[in-house]
């Protein structure tokens, strides 16, 4: 159970607006946003790897010439 603070209540109120759909349950807008927020960690995880990727393939071809 997730006690609704100030916060949390914000979060849903902006959940409602991108989901509205979703705007009668406040259950399932939290589920969108725990959703939301996995898939958006895991592009910025996936983004960093590419920068240290394309860091690191920079660095070896300097140090090739």
């Amino acid at each position: 159970m997730i006690t609704e603070t100030d916060d949390v209540a914000a979060a849903l109120d902006v959940a409602a607006a991108r989901w509205p759909e979703e705007a009668a349950s406040r259950t399932r807008l939290l589920l969108k946003l725990v959703q939301a927020g996995r898939q958006q960690v895991v592009e910025e995880r996936r983004s960093a790897v590419e920068a240290r990727l394309k860091a690191l393939l920079q660095l070896h071809g300097s140090l090739s010439a």
